[in-house]
């Protein structure tokens, strides 16, 4: 059995340790799933359709925003 190593990120501005190694893991990992949020990797947008195919690597900055309603 392989030993996954935890990766140092930030994400939305606070430093955070994940043994995700997909945005798609990282997601699920914080509870968002299928939710409807917008992410971002080192200041890319990333569709959803692509999260899973996305690598997180050890410093990458994350941005998860969920929509706000009311205004």
């Amino acid at each position: 059995m392989q030993r996954v190593e935890s990766l140092q990120i930030v994400l939305n501005g606070e430093a955070r340790e994940t043994r995700a190694r997909t945005l798609a893991e990282l997601c699920a990992e914080l509870g968002h799933g299928d939710g409807r949020i917008a992410t971002a990797v080192n200041g890319d947008f990333v569709p959803a359709s692509r999260r899973a195919e996305t690598r997180l690597a050890a410093g990458d900055r994350i941005e998860i925003v969920s929509p706000r309603q009311g205004g």
